[in-house]
């Protein structure tokens, strides 16, 4: 978002602010035309097109998205479910049945660690409570870690999509180029600076697990490796039933710009 919030490109925008989730159901209601969506809304939400070489991914352990336990994963029998993310909750089924090989009973729960392992075994916890959790009192296992492990391919969460009936030409912007742009501003070691200061006052996190975090842990490229991984694990929540089919990967290819 460097480039909307710094007066660069979102003069040509309409912008708020809310869950990736909540970001998926406003392109689905038609409330929105591009959001940042989790992997998995696009099994659910129709006729989308995807911005190239835009995402938030991962290529080794991502520390945000943990499956936080009080015994070894073979021996797991119920999960809490912090279900702020439906795609770590599909990653998180798709693990236990294709490798794990255990078939747990799963239950929504607030994101409470504490609470959330009063009477179960383990919790999937996401975001910003994982990045604070005390590991040394748990055994954990990062899910993008174990699936990278597993499968050899980057993990994908989210990414950039537009609705494709909103696409005009006649409007004049280059999607793909704002928003990689906007990226790239993004990760220069001045912008990752001025991130890192906010962020670290308002999790209270050291400095050093902020930048660490921005970046080693996230990878911020839809790149052909990472298309291959994003592919992999739609076919394996499908044949686990933990998501919908998803529709062929349609990215934009040309500068067909949104409708204003």
């Amino acid at each position: 978002m460097w480039d909307f919030e710094h007066g660069i490109a979102g003069k040509d925008f309409d912008i708020s602010y809310t869950l990736p989730s909540a970001c998926a159901a406003a392109l689905k209601a038609d409330a929105a035309d591009i959001g940042i969506i989790p992997a998995a809304a696009y099994t659910t939400v129709p006729d989308l097109t995807i911005l190239p070489d835009v995402a938030i991914a991962a290529r080794r352990s991502v520390r945000s998205i943990l499956l936080i336990s009080k015994k070894p994963v073979e021996s797991i029998e119920t999960v809490a479910l912090d279900t702020s993310s439906m795609t770590s909750v599909a990653l998180t089924k798709v693990l236990f049945e294709k490798w794990f090989r255990g078939n747990p009973r799963y239950e929504s729960m607030a994101p409470d660690l504490e609470r959330m392992l009063v009477d179960h075994d383990a919790a999937l916890l996401i975001g910003d409570p994982a990045l604070k959790v005390d590991r040394s009192r748990f055994i954990t296992y990062d899910l993008a870690e174990e699936w990278i492990a597993l499968t050899g391919k980057p993990f994908v969460f989210a990414f950039w999509a537009v609705r494709t009936v909103a696409l005009n030409p006649a409007s004049g912007l280059d999607l793909s180029q704002i928003f990689q742009s906007s990226r790239d501003h993004g990760l220069e070691p001045s912008s990752l600076d001025e991130i890192v200061r906010e962020w670290s006052a308002k999790l209270d996190l050291p400095d050093g697990v902020v930048r660490s975090y921005l970046q080693e842990n996230i990878y911020y490229h839809l790149d052909q490796d990472c298309l291959e991984g994003l592919e992999l694990f739609y076919r394996y929540a499908q044949q686990c039933q933990a998501l919908p089919s998803a529709p062929a990967v349609r990215f934009l290819e040309s500068a067909r710009p949104i409708a204003k």
